[in-house]
């Protein structure tokens, strides 16, 4: 709070007869990012349980953070198995010592659900209609379902919380996994002389794009159903692609296990400023904070020639000849100058509460989406670089519709090219290889000719 954020969710508790030990090893770096040591990690992996501290403990800890910081909002976080008794003293309880919302952990992947708590509550709609009704009968704070991304349609369990009363939900908690295995097929984390592991919850970016899933589905599903995002959200960029999901609040986990509270400035300062640059009409071009890639050669500025040369050996040595013939006259500072006066806006920047499902009504089933308008790639040879890897890619896990020169190395896009991307995602140069409106109707190729009916 003192680092200015404006919530914070306890760590889970239950009643002393459901309290645990964990064991150790249980929080460790997760394998999505290769063999990246150290902060900024793409991902975590634990299979710790619920906090060993007890239910007093925690509310006597909520009253004191809310003694000292009044304004500030403080969400306890509460799990008990089906037993409706457990739900209703949890939720007095939390709500007597002063907090502010509660949330229902009903999602647990690892450990509880053995206990009946957690996901085995979490993945019945039945079981959480008739938990949120407990609670909603028990207190008169709001309250937060935590949503389990390890169901089939996690629509149908939001739609249990609402109907039971739920104020709103929590998409989602970790993603069930696995998080890896040694050369010599060890586990880690593992545990003890037998070395024995179990199934983990996967937190952080490598999770992100199944959270936005989740929440723009029950955003899309039940319009108005407040939602708190969770899930891979590391930076103001993910935030605001969170509220234009539909969520009305972010929580954040991995990102301060990687830095510590005060990455919470980077967020404020980054939201400021992405809801700052839509008053900008000159930054239209833009991609949050990210300029357009300027048109280059390794870096440098491109050097127009009749025909493109490519940038190695014998070819590349003929290319730095002319650019050094370019050179001699034309000024490389030649060329529109930057105009870094300061720019006044007469116009307002967006209130972040109307950014709430602004990306709603493009995200529709797959039958809504037009394969009439076609695209293809379309490869700037003056900033290719000849490395070959939009060749190598289409060719062997794509529709063989880039064409390689054994000699130059110049790739060039046929008339194959269905437009399916691949190439721009493994192209190392940014806009390299953008895609463009295909000019003449597609026209699938079937191998064999389909049978008419």
């Amino acid at each position: 709070f003192e680092q200015g954020w404006g919530f914070a969710v306890t760590k889970t508790f239950g009643l002393d007869k459901d309290l645990v030990t964990n064991v150790s090893p249980r929080i460790v770096r997760g394998q999505t990012a290769g063999h990246m040591y150290g902060p900024g990690q793409g991902s975590f992996l634990n299979i710790e349980l619920i906090s060993e501290k007890t239910a007093e403990y925690w509310c006597g800890a909520v009253k004191e953070l809310k003694a000292d910081f009044p304004d500030r909002v403080v969400i306890a976080s509460i799990m008990a198995a089906f037993i409706k008794e457990d739900w209703e003293q949890l939720a007095t309880q939390a709500e007597a010592a002063g907090a502010d919302a509660l949330e229902l952990n009903l999602s647990c992947p690892h450990g509880m659900g053995e206990r009946g708590m957690g996901l085995a509550c979490g993945q019945n709609p039945e079981l959480v209609l008739n938990i949120c009704k407990w609670v909603r009968a028990a207190c008169k704070i709001p309250f937060f379902a935590k949503l389990t991304p390890n169901v089939t349609n996690i629509v149908d369990i939001a739609t249990a919380a609402r109907d039971g009363g739920a104020s709103g939900c929590t998409a989602t908690n970790t993603v069930s996994g696995l998080m890896g295995l040694k050369a010599n097929a060890d586990a880690w984390p593992a545990i003890g002389g037998e070395q024995y592991t179990t199934y983990g919850g996967v937190s952080g970016n490598a999770i992100r794009p199944i959270a936005l899933k989740a929440v723009s589905a029950i955003g899309n599903a039940l319009p108005g159903f407040p939602i708190l995002a969770t899930g891979g959200v590391d930076s103001a960029d993910a935030a605001l692609q969170f509220l234009h999901a539909g969520a009305s609040t972010v929580q954040i986990c991995s990102a301060v296990q990687n830095q510590d509270f005060t990455v919470v400035a980077d967020y404020v300062s980054g939201l400021q400023t992405l809801l700052y640059l839509q008053t900008r009409d000159d930054l239209r071009e833009w991609d949050g904070q990210s300029m357009p890639v300027q048109a280059h050669q390794k870096g440098f500025p491109l050097v127009k020639l009749a025909k493109t040369l490519p940038q190695f050996g014998e070819f590349k040595k003929a290319y730095e000849e002319k650019k050094r013939a370019y050179f001699k006259s034309h000024d490389p500072l030649d060329g529109p100058k930057p105009d870094n006066a300061p720019v006044v806006t007469d116009k307002k920047a967006p209130v972040l509460g109307n950014e709430i499902g602004r990306a709603l009504p493009r995200i529709k089933r797959y039958a809504d989406l037009d394969n009439k308008q076609q695209k293809v790639a379309l490869i700037n040879e003056d900033m290719c670089i000849q490395c070959g890897k939009c060749y190598m890619t289409c060719n062997d896990s794509g529709y063989q519709a880039i064409t390689f020169d054994p000699e130059t190395h110049i790739t060039h896009v046929t008339d194959e090219c269905t437009g399916c991307t691949l190439c721009v995602s493994v192209c190392p140069i940014i806009d390299c290889i953008t895609m463009t409106d295909r000019a003449i109707p597609y026209v699938p190729k079937r191998g064999v000719p389909p049978k008419s009916a």
